[in-house]
């Protein structure tokens, strides 16, 4: 391939004037799409090797090591750089593609050197695995972009590029989204006539395993748990769905296809009025990656959204962190969620991990006259009306209010316990353990007070949310319900305490959540505490916490770390004795209304026992009635009586 002088890097994000007209809600066009690429891609490669084989960008590295965050560099960025090209038809003005081209001969001319460009070899998961999540977007850019990068490298150059490739292939990966990863190196060497056994035995594994992980309603668990999350949009559907689009795959791609967009019935409620998507699981540094599901299903066509409404999906997020601080002074993503945020992160995330945000850039295959990017900008579905949703599946209570565009996620079914561990209050990950998450709201860190969390302290220990196991889920006109169990574990003293289980209900109701819990086998002197929303004294936000039954004392608790939000928190608490088997209920409110309604005005018990609560809602009269053993859980004008 000739290597003719590059073009000047282009400088900061400089975006086109907002089009009000075509976009009303977030003033965003394709061009700014490309626009916001460029500038990424620009700040990215100022801190490459002289041959561009790693982006070695600044901050404190991952668990893999520099060179393994370098590699990362060069393969994220080139993602971005694949959508960006691809979609322009070729039309490269700024070379992307050729400093690609350069760093691919560099860094594959003898993996695993420690010199300038060497890139690391890739080897099984628990060895030095890393480098295999950076081959598929390795893959994934050559195949998007073969007639202007692939197909004009020197043969040679091809063959070392394959051979670093298929590492992935002969290498085990992490049991979960991690087997996407060689079959979609596979999928890259199949289409350019170097596919074999090896390759079709990869593809087959990873789509046998999807339909393992598949468990209903367009969503997949990550892996063997009930791990639901981020993953499930910008991994779980994109791999495969755009892999088929991509072959032309008819068969695959209708399957997949309409996962998909059963998936994004739900998902596409999970974005708030402010753009944010749901604060919750892990890897959120990838930011506005979360609408790479959006953007997949209006590519395909495959979605029930609206090409309008997709886009203002998508554009707002991408405007939602710009405008925030996720990108820093020097025009690169920083590691955390506005901006830096410690608590956010994982070991396994380096300075170059933030650019898998470059998956949203999947919306660029769609040329300039799709209607992804010629519709005019509709509302947002958070926008429309409140809304409730259960989701059986895995477990989830979607809320959505309107009047401040906040949503929130009741969490009774995703944990990030793996299937081969011990249930241990040491892998509490608060990213999944809590109650309940939103798009305005973060929890707290593991250091600090837990929001959203019901609590039995034993011997002052307090204890901690691991396993989940899902009751149910459902709704009806205007609210709906979610249930689960767990094992209280403690990370001091005895593990467990026998006999003692926590058995929660959520009810959501307009901007209300109605918090029910059973606690069963609480041992003498044990005591239940139950906190609420933690939110920031700079915060248009009210959090409350109001108790119905059992609770005998209230206070406000604080969070010095913070959440993703604020720099400081504070969070409501209730407290009560407990021994034996007894029920709390409590109604949570988190909302940015002015001057809203106190919680205590909204609803109070008609009747409690050790095994059945009702309330009775004071706008409408109606009542909500939970029963345990067997769970019941009913709501309407007669769903007290009997």
């Amino acid at each position: 391939m000739s290597t003719p002088a590059l073009p000047a890097l282009p400088g900061l994000i400089e975006l086109p004037e907002a089009d009000r007209v075509l976009s009303p809600h977030t003033g965003y066009t394709r061009a700014h799409w490309e626009a916001a690429a460029d500038g990424l891609l620009g700040a990215a490669w100022k801190w490459a090797t002289p041959q561009g084989a790693l982006l070695d960008l600044p901050g404190r590295p991952s668990a893999s090591g520099v060179r393994s965050d370098g590699l990362e560099g060069y393969a994220r960025t080139l993602l971005a750089a694949a959508f960006r090209v691809a979609g322009a038809e070729g039309k490269d003005p700024h070379g992307w593609l050729d400093r690609y081209a350069r760093g691919l001969a560099a860094g594959t001319r003898t993996p695993g050197r420690d010199d300038a460009e060497s890139w690391p070899v890739i080897l099984d998961h628990h060895v030095q695995g890393q480098p295999m999540v950076e081959s598929a977007s390795v893959a994934l850019g050559l195949r998007l972009t073969r007639p202007w990068l692939w197909d004009r490298l020197d043969s040679e150059v091809q063959d070392r590029a394959e051979e670093w490739l298929r590492g992935a292939i002969r290498h085990v990966p992490a049991p979960n989204n991690w087997y996407l990863f060689p079959y979609t190196v596979a999928g890259f060497l199949e289409s350019v006539g170097r596919g074999d056994a090896q390759t079709a035995r990869a593809r087959e594994r990873a789509l046998e395993l999807l339909e393992s992980w598949n468990r209903g309603q367009g969503w997949y668990a990550d892996g063997d748990g009930r791990a639901f999350d981020h993953y499930n949009g910008w991994a779980l559907h994109l791999y495969p769905t755009l892999d088929a689009h991509l072959t032309d795959d008819r068969t695959q791609l209708a399957r997949h296809g309409a996962r998909l967009h059963e998936y994004l019935e739900s998902f596409g409620l999970l974005f708030g009025g402010d753009g944010a998507p749901i604060h919750f699981g892990r890897s959120l540094t990838y930011r506005f990656a979360a609408g790479a599901s959006v953007a997949l299903g209006a590519l395909t066509g495959h979605t029930p959204l609206t090409p309008g409404t997709s886009r203002r999906l998508l554009s707002g997020s991408l405007r939602y962190f710009l405008d925030r601080g996720s990108v820093g002074p020097d025009g690169l993503l920083g590691l955390g969620w506005h901006g830096p945020h410690e608590a956010t992160l994982q070991p396994y995330s380096g300075p170059a991990s933030p650019y898998w945000a470059s998956k949203a850039f999947v919306g660029l295959l769609a040329p300039a006259g799709h209607p992804l990017w010629t519709a005019t900008e509709e509302p947002a579905p958070s926008e429309r009306r409140d809304e409730v949703l259960a989701l059986p599946a895995p477990g989830l209570l979607v809320q959505s209010t309107r009047a401040d565009g906040i949503v929130r996620l009741h969490n009774h079914g995703s944990d990030h316990a793996r299937p081969h561990e011990a249930e241990s209050a040491a892998h509490e990950d608060p990213l999944y353990a809590r109650q309940a998450y939103s798009t305005r709201t973060g929890p707290t860190a593991r250091g600090n007070i837990a929001d959203n969390h019901l609590a039995v302290e034993v011997a002052g220990i307090r204890s901690a949310r691991t396993r989940i196991q899902p009751l149910g889920a459902g709704q009806g006109d205007g609210w709906g319900w979610a249930a689960s169990r767990h094992t209280p574990a403690f990370v001091s003293g005895p593990p467990m305490v026998p006999g003692l289980r926590v058995e929660s209900v959520t009810v959501a109701r307009g901007p209300h959540e109605l918090r029910v819990h059973r606690v069963v086998g609480a041992p003498h002197g044990a005591r239940v505490t139950h906190t609420g929303w933690a939110t920031g004294p700079e915060e248009p936000l009210l959090s409350a916490l109001h108790p119905l039954h059992g609770w005998s004392g209230r206070d406000e608790q604080r969070a010095p770390q913070g959440t993703a939000y604020t720099r400081w928190a504070r969070l409501p608490r209730l407290t009560a004795e407990a021994e034996g088997t007894a029920v709390f209920a409590a109604l949570a409110l988190l909302t940015a209304e002015p001057d809203p309604a106190p919680a205590a005005d909204a609803a109070t018990v008609v009747s409690a026992t050790a095994d059945a609560v009702e309330v009775r809602w004071a706008d409408d009269g109606s009542v909500t009635r939970i029963a345990f053993a067997p769970l019941t859980v009913e709501h309407g004008r007669g769903a007290g009586r009997r």
